[in-house]
């Protein structure tokens, strides 16, 4: 026997001493690469291995047949099928039983995995667990700490060691062995089928849920809302920590392996080591995505807008990770590619989205006047959710291309409600962003509903209040707001101001100007003599007219409402500035004609003290308490 034929018939002995088909495999069968103890029975075993390709090359037919021989069919098979079923034991034992134990709270603190994080890895490149490619002669203790320069580490990418660097070593030495002999295939299936649940299993922890878009888009707005915040967080860690943990793991295994089957045609596309990766995680990945995908095509309403734009800055954000991962594999391309479709659907449903509310405050139809003239419910809502848009002014600038077209506008399905729309413009500001000029729409046809629901009261005076609280409302809310402010320009705030101006104006003269046209003299004088002609009759009646007039609206205007402070306090004022003055020189000029006369109680019932008091109890909305008057004539 020649020395080759001794070295093949020795290496054929060390190999089939561990047929685990012959000798009946169970729960207690000794594996080779079990994590410790003697490692030199591993290093024969490979070095037999290594033999049995170099001597004896498995014929074509032989590769590729099943993994696990039946007892009587052991005898006859060839000593490679032996040792590449023993190695696909030994690879599936090493993956399973000497696994780290993934560390989802560590992985799922964001504050490593922040959005636009700058923080490198803890680890270099350098320090990553890689066992290089076997050469035919390695062994297990030579492929231990050696390292792969080919491997590049990502930013903002946290990656865990999912084994141990002598168990990553185990499975590199086994898989080239098997991916040299031609059974890659079949390993990387062995690798897929052991990490694909171990991946699932990860992002369940995490909180991904596994929900079809049915059952996404039936959820309730409140259970979503708090899902898409959970997503956000799960779906930065599963990108940066699971996935780019597996894609490591797999390159550090399997990269520059051979690991497509000799039964796959020349014609078909290679696989390469991103296949058991993309076989591993793709299951995973299209569910994580699924979500976002449901959202964005699911039905557009205001209140979903900020989320939205959550979830789509959350994507942008992984979308350099979701690339750098899966955008160089063939095989996973279609995850990197669904996720750019997804983040586009999620900008069209932004822009419907922000069109749709500026409808609906368009349609919003007048119903039932608020009570007291108070700061009508759209307005809070339409004003605060036009400071949370410019709290996100960075995204929608760029989402948010072209300006809001009034025509488009006008046509709108309901626009019925609301006939004089023709006369609404759209100011046209200088270098105004498309954003800022859909802002001063959603202004501008806030105003005109207003207008609308003022026409409600039957009272002009109320209805000139109702509109001089809501525009200082909105001049408010744009001057404590600076990012709303810089939007909408000092020019628009100036037309604001003004309308709230004519509002306050129109409101004093409509309730006011008859009381204080009770205290002018015209009307008084009896013709025929100047220095005695008053007549008391008709004085008695201004008297009269006076305090039914005035009292009419103390109780009145008493239940009307300024929620605003400041602006109540000085309407206040300025009604008392006006009445004031007038009534005590009305009160000086003709009080004697009364007073000479019969009960002048009747007619002279405030003292210029008493109409102080009482207009202090002006715009409180709620009845007049009564107050303990001093009266003129006790």
């Amino acid at each position: 026997m020649d020395g080759s034929a001794a070295e093949l018939e020795a290496a054929e002995r060390v190999v089939m001493r561990w047929d685990s088909a012959s000798a009946g495999a169970g729960a207690d069968e000794p594996m080779l690469f079990d994590g410790g103890g003697d490692r030199a029975e591993a290093d024969r075993f490979l070095r037999a291995v290594d033999d049995l390709r170099r001597l004896a090359p498995p014929s074509p037919a032989a590769v590729g047949s099943p993994r696990r021989l039946s007892s009587s069919s052991a005898a006859g098979s060839s000593a490679v099928q032996v040792a590449m079923a023993r190695l696909e034991d030994e690879f599936r034992h090493v993956l399973s039983s000497r696994a780290l134990d993934l560390e989802i709270e560590a992985l799922a603190d964001l504050s490593s995995l922040s959005i636009n994080s700058d923080r490198s890895n803890s680890a270099s490149s350098a320090d990553l667990p890689a066992a290089a490619a076997a050469d035919e002669d390695d062994s297990v203790s030579s492929s231990i700490g050696r390292r792969s320069t080919a491997y590049r580490s990502l930013r903002s990418i946290r990656e865990i060691d999912l084994l141990p660097d002598d168990a990553v070593a185990d499975l590199r030495a086994i898989a080239s062995r098997m991916a040299a002999a031609g059974y890659g295939r079949e390993c990387a299936q062995v690798y897929a089928s052991v990490h694909k649940p171990a991946v699932d299993a990860s992002l369940r922890r995490l909180g991904v849920e596994r929900l079809s878009i049915g059952d996404v888009q039936r959820l309730e707005w409140d259970a979503l809302e708090a899902k898409i915040r959970r997503w956000i967080r799960a779906a930065r860690a599963a990108v940066r920590g699971v996935f780019a943990s597996e894609r490591r793991l797999c390159f550090h295994i399997f990269h520059d392996l051979p690991i497509s089957s000799a039964t796959i045609s020349a014609a078909s596309a290679p696989a390469t080591h991103d296949t058991p990766f993309a076989e591993a995680v793709k299951g995973a990945a299209l569910q994580l995505f699924g979500f976002a995908e449901a959202i964005s095509i699911g039905r557009r309403s205001p209140e979903k807008l900020f989320k939205i734009i959550d979830l789509h800055d959350a994507l942008s954000d992984l979308l350099p990770d979701v690339s750098d991962i899966f955008a160089a594999s063939k095989v996973a391309e279609s995850i990197y590619v669904q996720a750019v479709e997804i983040r586009s659907r999620l900008a069209d449903a932004v822009r419907g989205i922000l069109s749709e509310f500026e409808n609906a405050v368009l349609r919003d139809p007048p119903k039932t006047a608020v009570p007291g003239g108070t700061i009508h419910p759209l307005t809070r809502y339409v004003m605060n959710y036009s400071s949370l848009i410019c709290d996100y002014k960075v995204t929608l600038s760029e989402l948010i291309i072209s300006r809001p077209s009034a025509s488009a506008r006008l046509s709108a399905e309901g626009n019925e409600l609301v006939p004089s729309l023709a006369d609404l413009e759209l100011p046209e500001l200088e270098n105004q962003l498309p954003l800022a000029s859909h802002i001063v729409w959603i202004i501008v046809v806030l105003e005109h509903n207003l207008e609308g629901k003022a026409a409600l009261y039957k009272d002009p005076a109320l209805s000139h209040l109702f509109m001089m609280n809501n525009v200082h409302y909105i001049v408010h809310k744009v001057k404590d707001s600076p990012d709303l402010w810089g939007m909408i320009g000092d020019d628009y705030l100036k037309r604001l101001t003004g309308k709230f101006t004519v509002a306050a104006t129109n409101y004093q003269r409509t309730s006011w100007l008859k009381i204080l046209n009770c205290l002018r003299d015209e009307g008084l004088h009896v013709s025929g003599g100047f220095s005695s002609g008053i007549s008391k009759s008709a004085l008695r009646e201004r008297f009269k007219s006076f305090n039914a007039a005035f009292e009419d609206a103390h109780r009145v205007q008493s239940g009307w409402c300024v929620p605003d402070n400041q602006l109540r306090e000085e309407l206040r004022i300025s009604i008392a500035e006006k009445l004031l003055p007038a009534y005590r020189s009305f009160l000086g000029r003709f009080r004697h004609h009364i007073e000479n006369g019969k009960y002048p109680e009747l007619y002279i019932k405030y003292s210029v003290e008493d109409l102080e008091i009482a207009v202090g109890d002006f715009f409180e909305g709620v009845p007049p308490s009564p107050h303990n008057r001093r009266r003129s004539h006790g």
